[in-house]
C-alpha cells in the first residue's frame, strides 16, 4: 500500500485527500494544526467522504511515500516542521501552493531535488473543518520526469486532470495571472460576480498585463490575450463563487498576498 501524508488540509488540500482516500490502495493521512473527524466534500458528481488518519503533532508521524504539501504559501516554515519524520530516503515532497517560488519556498529545509512543484487549478471552498464544496473536477500539472509521471498515476481513480509538462515555469506564470485578477474579489470583499462590472474587469486586466510582463521577463511563454481570456474565465464562472484571499480577508486571517505576489515585486 502507498503511503500520502498531506500538510493543510484546507480547501484544496483537503479535496485532494478526499479523492486520494477514495482509492484502498493509498494509506492517506492529514497532517493539520487541529483535529477534525472526517472529510466530506460535495463535488460536481456527488458528495464523497473520507475518514482518513488526522495527526496534530510531527512527533506523531511516520515516514511515508509520499508528501503532499498544501499548507499557505505563508506557513512554510510551518509545514516544514513536518518533513523529518515524514521523509524516509527517497520520499518526494510534492508543493500543491499558488506562486511560483514553490521550489525556493521549501530549498531550505529540504534538498531541492526532492522536491515537485505544482500548479493547481480547483475551485474548492472550505464552510467548515473538513466540509467543502468543490466546483469543478479542476486539474493538477507538475513537470514532466518519472516523480512527476508517479504522481499523476497517483490521481488515476479521480476526476481530476494530473499532467506533466516540460515548460512548467510558463504554466506557473500563467497560474499566477489568474490568481492576480482574483485579488479584486479581496480588495472589494466581493464575489466572483464583481468581475462582470466593467470598471473591476479593466482593473483585472491591468493586473494581469503587469504579471504578463514580468512572467515574460522571467522566461515563461504567455500569450497576449491572456489578459482578456483570464477575466472572461472569471466572468463565466459561478458569480457566487469565492477565492481564498476573499475568503481569507473575509475572516480576519491571514491572506499571504506578499507570499503569493512576491514574484511580481
Amino acid at each position: 500500500m502507498t503511503s500520502i501524508a498531506l500538510i493543510g488540509p484546507g480547501a484544496i488540500g483537503g479535496t485532494i485527500a478526499a479523492w486520494l482516500a477514495q482509492n484502498p490502495g493509498l494509506n492517506v493521512t492529514l497532517c493539520a494544526r487541529t483535529p477534525l473527524t472526517r472529510l466530506e466534500v460535495e463535488t460536481p458528481n456527488g458528495a464523497i467522504a473520507a475518514a482518513p488518519r488526522v495527526l496534530t503533532d510531527p512527533a506523531q508521524a511516520k515516514a511515508v511515500d509520499w508528501v503532499l504539501i498544501a499548507a499557505k504559501a505563508y506557513d512554510a516554515e510551518g509545514a516544514a516542521r513536518w518533513l523529518q519524520p515524514l521523509l524516509n530516503a527517497t520520499t518526494p515532497v510534492v508543493v500543491l501552493q499558488n506562486g511560483v517560488e514553490h521550489v525556493e519556498r521549501f530549498a531550505p529545509y529540504i534538498d531541492r531535488a526532492r522536491i515537485l512543484p505544482a500548479v493547481v487549478d480547483i475551485p474548492a471552498e472550505r464552510s467548515a473543518p473538513g466540509h467543502i464544496l468543490q466546483r469543478r473536477a479542476g486539474t493538477i500539472v507538475v513537470p514532466d520526469g518519472a516523480t512527476g509521471a508517479a504522481f499523476a498515476a497517483l490521481f488515476e481513480h479521480t476526476p481530476i486532470a494530473v499532467s506533466t509538462t516540460p515548460d512548467f515555469k510558463t504554466v506557473a506564470w500563467r497560474k499566477l495571472c489568474v490568481n492576480a485578477a482574483g485579488a479584486a474579489s479581496a480588495l472589494t470583499l466581493k464575489p466572483n460576480g464583481v468581475a462582470r462590472r466593467p470598471d473591476v474587469a479593466a482593473f483585472m486586466r491591468d493586473l494581469v498585463r503587469e504579471c504578463v510582463a514580468i512572467g515574460r521577463a522571467e522566461g515563461a511563454t504567455l500569450d497576449d490575450d491572456l489578459p482578456e481570456t483570464v477575466v472572461s474565465g472569471y466572468q463565466n464562472a459561478p458569480p457566487e463563487s469565492v477565492n481564498s484571499l476573499y475568503a481569507d480577508r473575509l475572516a480576519g486571517r491571514a491572506m499571504g498576498a506578499e507570499w503569493r505576489y512576491r514574484a511580481l515585486g
